[in-house]
């Protein structure tokens, strides 16, 4: 067909009934022009919608100004999130180089619409008045009210004009640095290679290792073997190679990610979010950034999260000293960054006698995936099947449907496994369809997706993970579940659209079956001869459960630490990024610090990732985890009574309530740091 007559008859699949199951993406349709185009539509329905809404002659209700807002029936709200929701979900799984500059195109329009809204005066003293005098209002109705009120206070609706246009700039200038950063940290993680010709060079290195970087080698054209910085190659180097230089080069390219002087340097980046974060909270009334993110947290303030932090400190610290050691006479010699993973492994093959190798060939994705969806059928009693006519927008995305208990259709779930050229590194859960109940009383189900980046296959090996990686798996497999099983009216309260601090929870709650002997039984089994994993291997993976424990929670109160440093500070941050960095989180570091080695400049999580004065939440949700989980230990860690009252409790009731509220139902009281460290075997020390 003429180019000229298929683009006039050609219609925009965002324009349109999606005609494919379940009113999946049709990704095999959309092409690149098509986000532009279906961005400013959908900002244009918005505009209309609201233009409605602010000129209805009507005394402002709950039904003709939050719903109005709200409901996406009509499509006026629709397209917009529409197109955002998959481009910026491609963005991080999927992106190349026009993708990524039609996000630094769009990033200003898009800031400036949101502005638009959230500052618009006459949509906003609607909402007031409906605030100030609303009547007979269902719970949940009160609660987007409250949270549509509130919105628009934090975003500024009470400032002058002046503060107003002031806010604009910050937040349009804080958005394009957000998006700068992480499209810097994944071209950095993408350029750097280590290539190697030598077969001397490899050794220490596990088959599984080295038949990955040959894989890697030939699909950059490349002779040899290719390592990269993606978790699953990386990881294994560091922790097998006898190649001390090797792993040292490999620890300094990983740790440098960001600070080089190129134009994926991302100091100067990191230290602006800062401030513009501090402006914009300072401009709304807070003294700090952590002040105005923690008002709508578990946590509540500033001082309850070092609480948490701090106690944590006292409690593993001595246990953690102890640990590191062990590790340095493992070692025998001064220890380097670069040998911790190495000395550490050596140490734990000492000690139990295991490590991820051995159980590598008992943990074979396929297996894998049949146990997790199969512990999700005794919990909750849903089933997948994989659909594929649904569209994916990778050959290694999975795409299921889901079923409830009664044989009811609950939801789409995608799985993206593999790392690849346009994927961000790390693990998370996203939607392309939120649930909700719309005006005409249809549960609007939702499109729930785990993108991860789990050890590909080989040739001649599928592919066969580590018991870190089943960790993971189960661990965005239980965000999902929270997706999944939403059941709300509204779809911003719905899912995971719960307090920061409490997201989570339910990802955290499923990591905790990774070791259960019950529930390895059902999937771990040889991927070449069919034998189950041996009990005495499932002993020994029980009993080296809490091998460096303290360790890891140090690093991780080391990131809060961290995290709070930045987004505490009141006055303007001027300091050098690195140094600043090695003193907001020395209290919690143990091992050797490197002068050059920076973690701020690729902590996406707290400078584009939604966790700025919120990384704290890991921990926080690790004591309601431990807590939770204790229930089923109590009751038996497949009883269905029990996982239904965690499913009603928590996981379908996203954010229509208080989140405490919540966990107290399911769990009878407030939790305890108890559980916690009665998991860990740590013991408080004598006050």
């Amino acid at each position: 067909m003429d180019e000229s007559i298929e683009k006039e008859t050609r219609k925009n699949p965002f324009f349109e009934p999606y005609g494919t199951p379940h009113d999946t993406v049709p990704f095999d349709r959309i092409r690149l022009e098509d986000y532009e185009e279906a961005f400013m539509e959908g900002i244009r329905r918005d505009n209309e919608q609201i233009e409605r809404t602010i000129n209805n002659p009507a005394k402002p209700t709950f039904d003709n100004t939050i719903i109005d807002k709200e409901d996406q029936t009509e499509g006026y709200y629709d397209l917009l999130d529409r197109v955002s929701t998959v481009f910026f979900n491609l963005l991080s799984a999927e992106t190349n180089d026009e993708m990524d500059a039609l996000a630094q195109k769009m990033q200003p329009i898009l800031t400036q619409h949101a502005n638009d809204v959230r500052l618009n005066e006459r949509l906003f003293e609607r909402v007031k008045y409906v605030h100030r005098h609303h009547r007979r209002l269902t719970p949940e109705e009160k609660k987007l009210l409250d949270t549509s009120y509130d919105g628009f206070v934090r975003s500024g609706a009470l400032l002058d004009k002046e503060g107003k246009e002031r806010l604009r700039q910050l937040t349009e200038e804080a958005s394009m640095l957000a998006l700068q950063f992480s499209q810097n940290l994944l071209k950095e993680n993408k350029a750097f290679t280590l290539d190697l010709t030598d077969e001397a060079q490899l050794d220490g290195l596990p088959q599984t290792a080295i038949d990955a970087a040959a894989a890697e080698a030939r699909q950059q054209g490349k002779q040899g073997w290719t390592f990269t910085l993606d978790y699953p190659s990386y990881s294994p180097f560091m922790t097998y190679s006898t190649q001390r230089e090797l792993r040292r080069q490999l620890y300094m390219a990983k740790n440098t990610e960001c600070t080089h002087q190129n134009d994926c340097n991302n100091l100067e980046i990191c230290r602006r979010l800062v401030n513009l974060r501090r402006e914009i909270a300072q401009l709304l009334g807070f003294r700090s950034y952590a002040d105005y993110v923690l008002k709508n947290r578990m946590a509540g303030n500033v001082r309850n999260v070092y609480k948490l932090l701090n106690d944590l400190i006292d409690a593993y610290k001595p246990t953690a000293e102890k640990e590191q050691r062990e590790v340095q006479r493992m070692a025998g010699q001064k220890l380097e960054p670069w040998d911790s993973g190495f000395y550490s492994h050596k140490l734990k093959l000492k000690k139990y006698n295991i490590d991820a190798e051995m159980l590598r060939p008992y943990f074979q994705l396929d297996k894998v995936i049949g146990g997790v969806f199969g512990l999700a059928n005794r919990l909750y009693g849903i089933t997948f099947k994989e659909n594929k006519d649904i569209p994916v927008y990778h050959p290694d995305v999975k795409a299921y449907e889901v079923f409830d208990r009664d044989g009811s259709y609950l939801a789409v779930f995608y799985a993206d496994f593999h790392p690849s050229k346009g994927k961000q590194g790390g693990a998370w859960m996203t939607q392309y369809q939120g649930q909700c109940i719309d005006r005409k009383g249809e549960n609007v189900r939702p499109h729930v997706s785990v993108v991860m980046n789990l050890t590909k296959p080989t040739d001649d090996k599928p592919a066969l993970l580590t018991l870190g990686e089943v960790e993971t798996f189960l661990h965005e497999f239980g965000h999902s579940l929270h997706g999944m099983f939403a059941n709300t009216r509204f779809e911003s309260l719905s899912g995971t659209n719960v307090l920061w601090d409490f997201v989570e929870l339910p990802s955290q709650f499923m990591e905790n079956y990774a070791i259960e002997k019950e529930f390895l039984r059902t999937f771990a089994f040889h991927y070449e001869t069919g034998e189950p994993l041996p009990d005495e291997l499932i002993d020994r993976i029980v009993r080296s459960r809490n091998f460096m424990v303290a360790s890891a929670c140090l690093r991780q109160v080391s990131f809060g630490l961290l995290d709070m440093a930045y987004y505490t500070k009141k006055d303007e941050f001027t300091d050098d990024i690195i140094p600043f960095e090695k003193r907001a989180w020395a209290k919690a570091i143990i091992g050797k610090q490197l002068p050059d080695t920076c973690m701020t400049v690729q902590f996406s999580h707290i400078m584009a990732g939604g966790y700025a004065a919120g990384y704290y939440s890991y921990k926080w949700a690790e004591v309601l985890d431990a807590d939770a989980f204790a229930v089923f230990k109590r009751h038996g860690i497949f009883d269905e009574k029990t996982a239904q009252s965690f499913r009603e409790n928590i996981l379908s009731k996203g954010g229509t309530e208080n989140p405490m509220t919540l966990y107290k139902r399911f769990r009878g009281g407030e939790p305890t740091i108890d559980a916690l460290l009665k998991r860990n075997g740590i013991k408080r020390k004598a006050k």
